[in-house]
């Protein structure tokens, strides 16, 4: 018996093949359409966290390989629509890769995104990032600020979780030496 094969599908695994080529050269290790922020090393997390330089090519290369929008060194011939589309998914996934950050070293407990691979992240947008973007992470109760963090609104509560941030940076950077 034949075996029927999915072409969406096949085309989804060969882009996201595409997108990570490059964090395969860089960490030394496979990724894939499954794989979650959880299951990144902690260097790539650390990188990837920093939001400027060549961590930003990582993620739109990846992005735009998944998209089939082209690689990073594309996204100045992207129309401004794409453009701010890439834009838009590249914010979106550096805050889950802070969140991810976050959760390494203590400070929340989870963020909503942690259960999707990566690639769904970037494959479905439109749909997973409106619910995820409605819940902030959930702060450790072992987190000095927690109180003050339990009496704070839901829109209160992700400003908290946004200023924990660069200290949070500076914290994963050791961990990984």
């Amino acid at each position: 018996m034949k075996k029927v094969i999915n072409i969406a599908e096949a085309r989804f695994i060969l882009n996201v093949k595409k997108g990570f080529r490059r964090w395969k050269e860089k960490f030394k290790k496979d990724f894939g359409p499954e794989t979650r922020l959880s299951s990144l090393p902690t260097e790539a997390i650390s990188f990837l966290a920093e939001g400027r330089g060549e961590s930003v090519l990582y993620l739109y290369d990846l992005i735009m390989n998944i998209r089939e929008l082209g690689s990073c060194l594309d996204f100045d011939s992207l129309n401004p629509n794409e453009k701010i589309f890439v834009i838009d998914q590249y914010i979106f996934l550096l805050d889950q890769i802070r969140f991810e950050c976050m959760k390494r070293i203590g400070w929340i407990e989870s963020y909503p995104a942690e259960s999707y691979p990566i690639a769904v992240m970037i494959r479905d947008f439109e749909k997973i990032a409106p619910f995820i973007q409605a819940k902030p992470p959930a702060l450790s109760p072992r987190h000095p600020g927690y109180k003050k963090y339990e009496m704070l609104s839901l829109f209160d509560k992700e400003t908290f979780i946004r200023q924990l941030i660069p200290k949070a940076l500076k914290q994963i950077k050791s961990l990984k030496k």
